[in-house]
């Protein structure tokens, strides 16, 4: 294989010239019109997940929808691909033959038949991306042909509203630029950060797992708003909102929230008697206890 140096990170399956430059953050999209090969981006699995990053792709000009090749077998989920403007094909191998960056978007179970249909045709220079819950680097490398170039992403369903938390990790003959490569596409879908691969199964259960937990406590938010006598829809809407603007402070001021928090409590105040009551019923407990839980099992599906 050659040097992380003279890889070409993008192109189709041709690959790119070496004496072409390498287009800079922001830039891939638009690398046709400069005369070079754009960016090609594969799918094997066309769910939720995948369609909500070819969407943030395509909406952030990444990538055109004309250079995304999606692959399923049916076209139950492909004709949401299709909609977007992307080709589609029921055959694994032509996404990997068309494409150098390919996703693999299978049930975690499913995917070990994949990588075994395909390995044939994976070549050094394919850049291969795993958003499969629960499968290590270590057993998607064993899969694949020696050297294979792996990484592995733990996105979040508010990835389908360019608002997802996610992380990568990399394989041992992915290199810097393939990583970066990767986490400039995905900031189009949210935030992404480079972790080890141990951090993959907390994100799990912190923010895979955490959406569901944030919308239980929107869901009890707005119903003890109904119980006082708050319509339900103004309530849910409410509830939403006062959700949306707190993690929006916290983003933007870049303050704990215990510092918000406390911002937020006046003594003798509404707040404060809130705050206890919350303290009574053992929230933060019930929530560390739920990350916890969700991590373990995450643990548990990938054999650790």
């Amino acid at each position: 294989m050659t040097g992380a140096g003279r890889r070409s990170p993008i192109g189709g399956a041709e690959g790119v010239g070496r004496g072409k430059a390498r287009p800079g953050r922001g830039e891939m999209a638009a690398a046709a019109t400069q005369g070079m090969e754009p960016l090609r981006v594969g799918f094997v699995g066309a769910g939720r997940m995948a369609e909500a990053i070819a969407q943030g792709f395509i909406r952030a000009g990444k990538v055109e929808a004309q250079h995304i090749l999606a692959s399923a077998p049916t076209d139950r989920n492909l004709c949401h691909f299709q909609a977007l403007g992307c080709r589609t094909t029921h055959c694994n191998r032509e996404v990997l033959q068309s494409c150098l960056l390919v996703f693999f978007a299978t049930k975690p179970h499913v995917l070990p038949t994949v990588l075994a249909e395909v390995a044939p045709v994976v070549t050094a220079k394919h850049i291969l991306v795993s958003v499969a819950a629960g499968v290590s680097l270590s057993t998607l490398e064993e899969l694949l042909p020696p050297t294979a170039r792996v990484l592995r992403v733990s996105p979040n369903l508010p990835c389908m509203v360019q608002e997802g938390a996610m992380v990568m990790a990399r394989g041992r003959y992915a290199g810097s630029s393939e990583a970066k490569l990767l986490q400039t596409l995905l900031e189009a879908c949210g935030q992404c950060e480079e972790v080890p691969e141990a951090h993959v199964d907390i994100h799990t259960g912190l923010s895979g797992s955490g959406v569901a937990f944030v919308c239980a406590f929107s869901e009890a938010l707005a119903e003890g708003a109904i119980k006082m006598g708050m319509p339900s829809g103004l309530a849910h809407r409410i509830a939403a909102q006062t959700l949306l603007g707190t993690a929006k402070m916290l983003q933007q001021k870049g303050q704990h929230p215990a510092q918000l928090r406390t911002d937020v409590c006046t003594p003798g105040g509404t707040t404060i008697y809130g705050l206890h009551a919350l303290e009574q019923g053992g929230l933060r407990a019930a929530a560390m206890s739920a990350v916890e839980a969700a991590t373990s099992r995450a643990r548990e599906l990938s054999g650790k």
